[in-house]
């Protein structure tokens, strides 16, 4: 049965973020608000975990899967980090921005893109994300609650949000599907990251999220 667990968004409650930690490192899968849309996760490391998010967004190993880090200083372990996408993220986190980076070997392949060997990497401006990230000490995975369709991958990238439904029928419709579900009391909103491509020499926007306009001040 879903665990449903209600925190205050601000002021999140120790013992709950406790509670939420635990089941993270006993291989849960969550649904849980970020600073952009509620987002399926685990833990990076719990692999059965994160095989169980790809079967629910029905996506193949080949995709790579996008994973929450608390600060600049934690992402530089799981990303090699270049002295022009170091002057573009500092800008940016803790904030909307998805950047794609060269993965290092702590990143599980399960989660990278194996054929270029990158991965998807955020700094949420989010107190709840940044708590849980704190207490695990891992990174957490981070993929949109929006279920799957036959989209390409290019249509995922530019999708538009799902027309808006409540918290309560977006409990409702992953219910089933996740162990766990974090409840702030506030609505899920639509408005998706900026995706930031670092891996190359001039980094390029692919996707316009929120903040896309200060983003395109530093590319």
């Amino acid at each position: 049965m879903t665990n449903i667990i209600q925190v205050h968004p601000d002021n999140p409650q120790i013992q709950r973020i406790e509670e939420i930690k635990l089941a993270l490192q006993r291989g849960a899968v969550m649904l849980y608000p970020t600073d952009t849309v509620y987002a399926i996760g685990c833990d990076l490391n719990a692999k059965s975990a994160v095989e169980k998010v790809r079967k629910i967004k029905q996506l193949a190993n080949d995709k790579p899967l996008t994973f929450l880090c608390p600060s600049l200083s934690n992402v530089s372990t799981y990303a090699f980090v270049s002295d022009t996408a170091y002057k573009i993220m500092k800008r940016l986190i803790p904030g909307p921005y998805t950047f794609l980076l060269p993965a290092t070997k702590l990143v599980p392949r399960l989660v990278q893109n194996p054929k270029r060997k990158t991965t998807g990497i955020r700094v949420p401006n989010n107190t709840i994300c940044l708590e849980l990230l704190t207490a695990l000490g891992n990174p957490i995975i981070s993929t949109s609650a929006h279920l799957p369709t036959n989209d390409t991958e290019e249509e995922i990238l530019a999708m538009t949000p799902e027309p808006l439904i409540t918290r309560f029928e977006l409990f409702d419709r992953l219910e089933k599907l996740v162990d766990v579900i974090v409840d702030t009391g506030e609505e899920p909103t639509y408005q998706v990251s900026t995706i930031l491509d670092l891996t190359i020499e001039q980094p390029m926007m692919i996707r316009k999220g929120l903040g896309w306009e200060e983003a395109a001040l530093w590319i």
